[in-house]
């Protein structure tokens, strides 16, 4: 774990003990999101991107559900459609979600991880940023069970203690995920159950169904979580109403990602994005020198740049 400290809360969050902020994008500040996610675990941001958008990433992928298969495994019910390496599929996801500097910022302040070697006589500073950790769509359509409630920090193996939100420290959490409602989402066709502050408990403490949050969206609105919450998709009991959910996670720089970007998203996609983005898509070496090929950043093999990071 980090030891960069404890975070600076302000005062511009809920004290309800079941309940969760709701901001509006025009008007939200880092600090805000920050606060929120610290205290509660997640943080409503309703409009955070237009319905224009929405509809232009459903425009995207649709012929990609449309062609998904129904899935065989317990973790997501087989009336589930998915769509990944999006950014291979959807550009308007990448600006949108991965190009919005409020989540962005926000998963700087709670994800980067800031260490010192020594190098000889000299300490060095280093600074890991956060990377992608996946993209996917959902597609949940009437019929499909609950998802039982877990935390998507198991992958990342981390094991924290139970704290209170004073003592939260940077470093805690390994990811972070931002889920946009593609359609109108309601507890009826599964919204995504949310237990607040169950990021403060211990990894191992059962989680409870009692006091859960349903994260009911209109089109465009999003949901930012911390990924030790407990979550889980609801039951879709509706007779004819898909949830559609567009979900980007980032984690620390220095992790393993979940999504297999190199086999998700071919090269040449990769290569029209700007070299932040390329980056942040996991192909730029984390300080201080961890993803190097021949001793070089991806960015300089693949696309001929200069590394953000340089290796040390």
């Amino acid at each position: 774990m980090d030891s960069s400290g404890p975070i600076l809360m302000t005062e511009a969050v809920n004290n309800q003990p079941n309940s969760v902020c709701s901001f509006n994008r025009e008007s939200v500040s880092v600090d805000d999101v920050v606060a929120a996610l610290v205290r509660d675990g997640g943080c409503f941001v309703r409009n955070f991107m237009s319905k224009e958008d929405a509809a232009a990433i459903e425009r995207e992928i649709r012929p990609y559900l449309d062609m998904d298969q129904p899935l065989n495994g317990d973790f997501f019910p087989k009336e589930t459609r998915k769509v990944c390496g999006l950014a291979g599929k959807s550009p308007t996801f990448i600006k949108v979600a991965m190009g919005d500097s409020v989540y962005q910022q926000a998963c700087e302040r709670l994800l980067s991880s800031h260490s010192k070697s020594w190098y000889g006589g000299e300490c060095m500073e280093h600074i890991s940023k956060p990377i992608l950790n996946a993209h996917t769509v959902f597609s949940i359509s009437p019929g499909a069970r609950a998802q039982a409630l877990h935390r998507d920090d198991s992958i990342h193996h981390n094991v924290v203690p139970a704290i209170s939100r004073e003592d939260y420290r940077v470093g805690r959490d390994t990811a972070i995920g931002l889920f946009m409602a593609g359609k109108k989402t309601t507890q009826a066709n599964g919204a995504t159950r949310f237990v607040p502050k169950s990021h403060l408990q211990h990894t191992w403490d059962p989680p409870s169904e009692e006091g859960v949050v349903y994260a009911e969206m209109e089109p465009g609105d999003a949901f930012i979580m911390l990924a030790s919450c407990y979550h889980g998709g609801s039951a879709n009991t509706t007779e004819n109403e898909e949830r559609l959910l567009f979900g980007c996670f980032m984690c620390k720089g220095y992790l393993r990602q979940e999504e297999n970007m190199p086999l998700a998203v071919p090269t040449e996609k990769i290569a029209q994005y700007p070299t932040e983005i390329q980056a942040k898509l996991g192909y730029d070496v984390s300080a201080p020198y961890l993803g190097w090929v021949d001793l070089r950043s991806p960015l300089e093999v693949l696309f001929g740049k200069e590394s953000l990071t340089a290796i040390q």
